[in-house]
């Protein structure tokens, strides 16, 4: 491998108010490697790369750029010198075709009018640079999710990127687009093209990358050769402790035959007919395929859609939410897929979001109680090890695994009986979703039941004691936890 380095971080530091999000962080990228950039959850990974697009002006230290030093960078300066980064939530514009979007801001153009013909032939050749079939004259938004991504890579290496940074770019796309978008890499590796590559998926890190970089609470902590690392020294260096279990062990806690929840032959936002019952004191996981109706019956119960039949029976008590805040009056909370959007909200304090359940309990003629309102925020911030400097701080500001925490915080101050999670530790790195089982655990033991929704079926097997499975908006099977079997699972998931 070429030992040039393309791009050198050296001594990198950040400070926003009563945050030191990086101190004094290096690394170096060689032309025609894949390095991969791990940490928690707040390790500084998201604000170190933005440091590179220009997106963050660093408080101290350069960059320097094929031998060119920077003490920072524009987005401007930063596409001149080669730099691109992929984030997760894709630039394109939905409504212009792929040709449009790899062309978005410099058009080809005869005269003074847009040649969308030459853009269409240029397009082609640019997705058969990477081995892609992609329509130049489909719209962004009729493209899979995969193929959105590829038209952000081909827009990069036809802007002359030569340092590419993706950003978590396996998080929305299926098993097959990921194998796809693993290909390509490996393709633009052997162009020469070098890949910063963020992933808290460690079996990707291990498959792609050349070495990996660990950060760790904003500081620069070991640079490894990849074939020479394993998965237990990458967990150690990533949390600074070992992690014993990947599920930490329930205790025997005591088995309640107390039904909290019913269901009789539910039906409705597109589910078919679904009966089980949860205990108190238990994890029932709900599994299945993307579309399969899990997220749509937790709504349901949530009172964000109403069903059209079947009885909902919530502590002995036929009930009929229809609002999440009858649910919530109810004793029933939702920790939803799309923490961002429907979790949280980003733009006010953590005080605020904890304590959001229950303003008309701390209210007295629509004034607040401010003692009782810092003392619960402060209270679930210590309980629940929400790392940040105060709970005045903005929600946006705090890492993924913080985000839940807080989430997780609203609902325990609200004293919710039957707590749901969906896709729980989606997004969220190894020690963050050790610490959220430590917390479901907890709950249990604390008598409060559990309805766990997860795509990973290691998480599901791992924390659950019933698993109960849905297909096509229907309940096709139930295993308790010495049954439990991956291949039974998703024969069951498949409707096989």
């Amino acid at each position: 491998m070429n030992e040039e380095y393309v791009l050198q971080l050296q001594h990198i530091s950040k400070e926003y108010p009563g945050v030191q999000a990086l101190k004094d962080v290096s690394l170096e990228v060689k032309k025609g490697e894949i390095l991969a950039l791990i940490g928690e959850n707040g390790a500084g990974k998201s604000t170190l790369i933005k440091t590179c697009s220009g997106a963050v002006i660093p408080t101290s230290g350069k960059i320097i750029v094929n031998g060119k030093e920077f003490s920072s960078m524009s987005p401007q300066l930063a596409a001149e010198n080669g730099i691109a980064i992929i984030y997760q939530e894709f630039n394109n514009v939905k409504g212009l075709s792929a040709a449009e979007n790899l062309f978005l801001g410099n058009p080809i153009k005869n005269g003074i009018l847009i040649d969308r013909k030459a853009m269409e032939k240029e397009a082609e050749k640019a997705f058969a640079q990477l081995n892609i079939k992609i329509d130049p004259k489909k719209l962004c938004g009729d493209l899979t999710v995969g193929y959105q991504q590829m038209v952000e890579i081909a827009k990069a290496i036809k802007q002359n990127a030569r340092v590419l940074i993706m950003d978590e770019p396996s998080a929305p796309l299926t098993s097959a687009e990921v194998e796809s978008m693993f290909k390509v890499c490996e393709l633009l590796k052997s162009q020469g093209v070098s890949i910063i590559y963020i992933s808290h998926r460690l079996d990707e890190i291990f498959r792609l990358s050349d070495r990996i970089v660990v950060l760790r609470d904003g500081e620069y902590i070991k640079t490894l050769i990849t074939k020479d690392s394993h998965v237990d020294e990458l967990i150690r260096l990533m949390v600074g402790r070992e992690l014993t279990e990947t599920y930490p062990a329930r205790p025997d806690c005591i088995r309640h035959d107390e039904t909290v929840l019913e269901l009789q032959d539910v039906t409705g936002n597109g589910d078919t007919n679904i009966s089980f019952k949860l205990h108190k004191g238990e994890v029932l996981g709900l599994g299945g395929l993307v579309g399969a109706g899990r997220t749509e019956l937790a709504q349901m119960l949530f009172g964000a859609v109403e069903k059209t039949s079947g009885k909902i029976i919530f502590k002995g008590k036929e009930i009929h939410p229809r609002s999440p805040r009858q649910a919530i009056d109810a004793g029933i909370a939702l920790v939803p897929e799309d923490r961002k959007r429907h979790g949280a909200l980003l733009g006010v304090s953590v005080k605020n979001n904890i304590n959001m359940a229950i303003y008309n309990r701390i209210s007295k003629l629509s004034v607040i109680n401010s003692k009782k309102e810092l003392e619960t925020a402060n209270s679930y911030k210590t309980n629940l090890l929400i790392k940040t400097p105060s709970v005045n701080q903005l929600v946006r500001n705090l890492s993924g695994g913080n985000q839940q925490k807080v989430i997780l915080g609203k609902w325990l101050a609200a004293n919710s009986e039957l707590i749901i999670f969906d896709e729980p530790t989606r997004g969220i790195d190894v020690g963050a979703k050790f610490e959220i089982y430590s917390l479901i655990n907890n709950l249990v033991e604390q008598g409060k039941s559990i309805l766990l929704i997860s795509s990973e079926m290691e998480e599901l097997m791992g924390m659950s004691d019933r698993i109960i499975v849905l297909a096509e908006g229907k309940m096709t099977g139930e295993l308790k936890r010495e049954s439990f079997d991956q291949n039974a699972i998703m024969r069951l998931a498949s409707a096989v």
